[in-house]
C-alpha cells in the first residue's frame, strides 16, 4: 500500500493553513513558559551545504519537542 505523501503533502498543508493551525498552537502556548531558540543567517560562511539542512534538521525538532513539553517555542 502506498501512502502517496508526495501528492497529499500540499492538501495537508493547505488544510493546516485554512484552519489557522500555526496561529492556535500560538495561542494555546501564550502562557507558558517561552523557550526561543534564534535561527541565523542561512547561508552567512559561504555555499549552501548538507550541513546547513542538518542545522535547520536540528533546530526544527528541538523546538517541537520543547513545544511538545509544554514550552511556548516559536520558530524564529
Amino acid at each position: 500500500m502506498k501512502a502517496g505523501l508526495p501528492q497529499r503533502e500540499p492538501q495537508i498543508l493547505q488544510r493546516w493553513d485554512s484552519i489557522g493551525l500555526y496561529g492556535k498552537l500560538r495561542e494555546i502556548g501564550k502562557d507558558r513558559p517561552k523557550f526561543v531558540l534564534h535561527d541565523g543567517p542561512p547561508y552567512a560562511n559561504g555555499t549552501i551545504h548538507i550541513g546547513h539542512a542538518l542545522n535547520k534538521i536540528l533546530k526544527d525538532m528541538i523546538i517541537r519537542s520543547k513545544t511538545l513539553s509544554g514550552f511556548d517555542a516559536p520558530y524564529v
